[in-house]
């Protein structure tokens, strides 16, 4: 019998930035100390910061995805907005697991990533799409939920 762990942590869209990033910098500290770290190495690397939505982020590298630490997300160049939404998921993630995203999402989602990367070079292309596992489905509808919240507020 499969699953559905979205329903057992359910993740709604934070659209108040103060409450994202009070919630950023408390409870989801962890992802978001080792996140200063990366923009700070990427900073120093010469890339440039760029905003979306209340998360900032790095382009790097070409055709490999993205990468969330918290409120700093790494993607690679010309990312469209579907990444950079999906990554923005992750980071709401963040703000409600806190303390144990890294368990709960970062880790096996890392893990997933390599191995269906590996896959795919050894010609055995995943038997599932990218989605096909809750928190990797849950990060992607969150990001388009805050989307389409901020169109109904910017209208």
């Amino acid at each position: 019998m499969k699953h559905d762990l979205s329903r057992v942590f359910p993740v709604r869209p934070i659209t108040d930035r103060k409450r994202f990033y009070l919630l950023s910098l408390t409870w989801g500290l962890p992802m978001n100390l080792a996140g200063s770290l990366v923009a700070a190495a990427m900073l120093i690397s010469g890339h440039k910061m760029h905003r979306f939505g209340p998360c900032f982020y790095f382009e790097h590298g070409h055709n490999w995805g993205g990468m969330d630490w918290g409120m700093f997300i790494v993607v690679n160049k010309g990312a469209e907005s579907h990444l950079l939404s999906h990554e923005l998921g992750h980071a709401m993630q963040n703000c409600h697991f806190g303390l144990f995203m890294p368990f709960l999402v970062g880790f096996p989602s890392g893990l997933r990533y390599w191995l269906r990367r590996l896959s795919a070079l050894i010609g055995k292309p995943p038997k599932t799409p990218y989605d096909s596992i809750w928190f990797e489905a849950q990060a992607t509808a969150v990001g388009s939920e805050y989307l389409k919240a901020m169109k109904k507020v910017s209208s």
